[in-house]
């Protein structure tokens, strides 16, 4: 009976008051925070230390629109903190204000410095808008500011959207023109393609021929511009004079004007050609 009872004993459960159990949760929580407090001031002393402040700054990038030097002076001195400190998405932005930066990725580098990786913006296309100053189109249809004197001479092609149009569609209208550059190729170079505001694309080639798309799905624009690019080379066995304008919105055809060539009235005279003598 007394193994009995000792074995009963120790298999009891915790006699221990409720109240106690708490105060010893509460004291070990303590005992932690403080523990947590102590390390965080001891990283925040250890992180004002002189050894962890910037003391370089790392840019890398194909650089061609920028110069490094000048980077450099128009961004580090706008850099404070230290390893710990700095402020990654700040420093990100102050990069990406630089002209012709698009992006830039900055890191850490252990203990004190900052390397930083530019992309630059690759213009692709003018970007102009009624009652707007013309800006950029890159090659991922981002619009942009930079100084247009810095592609003056590169002889990019024009996006006319409407005031209303947001830049987002810039992308599309950049998609277009590409779709359109491979389809007039055997005509000459496009340089402007224009959105109107009811929706209609109309385009401008190097020899100032105008040519109106209309409107309609993005495959219904091609096939008209395909079907007109394959049969003009048929128009001109018969009219070899140089396309002034072309209207592709007739569902069977389309309707053409040529430079030097004019329709005249019902009844009147052609004029007489002029005689000419030698002597």
């Amino acid at each position: 009976m007394l193994a009995a009872a000792a074995l009963n004993r120790y298999s009891s459960p915790d006699e221990t008051p409720q109240d106690v159990r708490w105060m010893n949760a509460a004291a070990a929580a303590l005992v932690v925070v403080a523990a947590l407090m102590l390390l965080a001031v001891g990283l925040i002393k250890l992180g004002r230390l002189p050894y962890f402040e910037l003391q370089r700054v790392q840019i890398e990038g194909d650089l061609s629109r920028n110069n490094l030097a000048t980077v450099r002076a128009n961004t580090v001195p706008r850099l404070y903190g230290s390893f710990f400190q700095a402020d990654l998405i700040r420093s990100r932005a102050i990069f990406e204000s630089v002209p012709w930066v698009r992006k830039a990725v900055v890191r850490r580098v252990w203990p004190n410095q900052l390397r930083v990786t530019l992309e630059e913006h690759q213009p692709a296309a003018y970007w102009r808008q009624a009652h707007s100053e013309d800006q950029l189109v890159n090659t991922f249809g981002e619009v942009f500011d930079a100084n247009l004197g810095d592609v003056e001479d590169e002889r990019l092609p024009t996006l006319e959207a409407p005031a209303s149009t947001d830049a987002s569609q810039a992308a599309h209208m950049l998609q277009m023109l590409h779709q359109l550059q491979a389809v007039f190729k055997p005509l000459g170079e496009v340089l402007t393609l224009k959105l109107s505001d009811r929706g209609s694309w109309s385009l401008q080639l190097d020899d100032e021929a105008q040519i109106v798309l209309g409107r309609g799905s993005d495959a219904d624009i091609l096939a008209r511009a395909e079907r007109f690019v394959a049969t003009l080379p048929e128009l001109r066995r018969y009219y070899p004079a140089p396309l002034s304008q072309a209207d592709l919105r007739y569902p069977q055809g389309y309707a053409v004007k040529l430079r030097g060539l004019t329709t005249l009235q019902d009844g009147a005279v052609p004029p007489k050609k002029p005689l000419s003598s030698t002597r």
